[in-house]
């Protein structure tokens, strides 16, 4: 506590008891770069504390250096070991998520940029309180992502938050090319909002995105349209695009942590099972000088998109809800709507820009019906009719 009193004391000029009703001494998360309190502001609102421990700017340039020399060693007693890439990504982003004025803003952007998702809350930050090293901001209450229990017991449907939580990410994505490149479950809650009742996501810790560019946000829009429709020709095109090479087979497996044999089938079509995950599992193991080699080719962009896809795939299988039907068609929905804008955006005709409006409208609809024919075969009464057909064949 005589820290965090130091830091708010130099950042805010005030002492503690001078802008905060109460302010609980064990935190409610910590990490590495700092931790987060709770506290109640002067006029009753209750908020979140985010402090930044005082040597960590001090100290992070110098475990970069102390990681950079390492990873030189390893390399050269290892040349298969080929990491630096690294070091590049952390001399980056270090600087970003160690400021937490950066983060307040990237809150608000994404904010905003969602704001249509009504079931999306990121909590508002209070500029007056927040500097550098102190974020304050609305406190929000939830309980993790992969929280089970805790969803049995406020009555939150799990398949909900999944498909939610997809639609999310392929509007960031596909969509913005603005991507919230930490979601794992501490930074991901759930709760039931008490006035409406509705199920909302919580989304924390706004530190580290990544922004995609043009080119590379087509390609990759591309990329996953073939690997969920099994269009070989296409996932080869647009891997090799993405500077995968002739290594495009293995990028097409660690981008989907799916089997080739499934890759090849179209993800969609192929459920996961367990023999496939043991298979990659084992693969990984073997390939780790290959896959070195294509972290190595991939443009920088790819890192942590790959990152934040494994995050996403830890959830979706606590959850039990990989690979299912309803994230597909969100991201295809996504994929649809994001080239179809690109296209617009390349042209000033008027009758090329409404026939690309007209062919995104024709294939968001089939993706629609292809949806609810998926709905009317699982629900009851498709199932019903199904058996009904089926008793009127077999009397005839």
């Amino acid at each position: 506590m005589e820290e965090i009193q130091q830091v708010i004391r130099e950042d805010l000029g005030k002492e503690l008891s001078e802008l905060f009703v109460s302010f609980e001494k064990e935190p409610q998360g910590a990490a590495s770069l700092a931790q987060v309190h709770r506290a109640v502001l002067r006029d009753g609102r209750m908020v979140a504390v985010k402090v930044q421990h005082p040597k960590v700017q001090k100290q992070s340039s110098k475990d970069i250096l102390v990681m950079e020399v390492l990873l030189k060693v390893v390399h050269h007693l290892f040349p298969d070991f080929a990491f630096m890439w690294l070091v590049e990504e952390a001399k980056k982003n270090m600087p970003l998520e160690l400021d937490f004025l950066n983060e307040g803003r990237n809150a608000e952007k994404v904010a905003n940029m969602l704001a249509h998702l009504p079931f999306l809350k990121v909590p508002t930050i209070h500029w007056d309180l927040s500097t550098k090293r102190i974020l304050t901001m609305d406190f929000a209450e939830g309980g993790q992502v992969n929280d089970r229990e805790y969803m049995k017991k406020h009555g939150i449907q799990v398949n909900e938050i999944s498909e939610n939580l997809g639609k999310m990410y392929s509007e960031m994505i596909f969509i913005h090319g603005f991507v919230h490149c930490d979601p794992h479950p501490g930074n991901v809650l759930v709760r039931k909002c008490p006035q409406s009742k509705m199920t909302e996501i919580v989304l924390l810790d706004h530190g580290l995105y990544q922004v995609l560019q043009p080119d590379f946000r087509m390609n990759y829009c591309r990329l996953w349209q073939s690997l969920i429709q099994g269009n070989m020709s296409g996932v080869e095109r647009y891997s090799r695009k993405l500077g995968a090479g002739d290594l495009y087979p293995l990028f097409a497996c660690v981008l989907t942590a799916r089997s080739w044999t499934a890759v090849n089938a179209g993800i969609s079509s192929v459920p996961v099972t367990h023999s496939e995950d043991v298979e990659i599992r084992t693969n990984a193991a073997l390939y780790l000088p290959q896959i070195s080699d294509l972290l190595n080719r991939v443009p920088r962009q790819m890192l942590l998109l790959l990152k934040t896809n494994d995050l996403l795939r830890g959830i979706e299988t606590t959850l039990e809800t990989r690979a299912s039907s309803s994230s597909f068609i969100n991201m295809s929905r996504c994929c649809i709507r994001a080239l179809a804008r690109h296209k617009r955006s390349k042209t000033t005709s008027r009758k090329v820009r409404l026939r690309i409006s007209l062919a995104e409208s024709f294939n968001l609809w089939k993706l629609s019906l292809y949806e609810f024919l998926l709905w009317f075969k699982s629900s009851m009464l498709g199932l019903g009719l199904s058996a009904l057909l089926g008793l009127c064949w077999d009397s005839s």
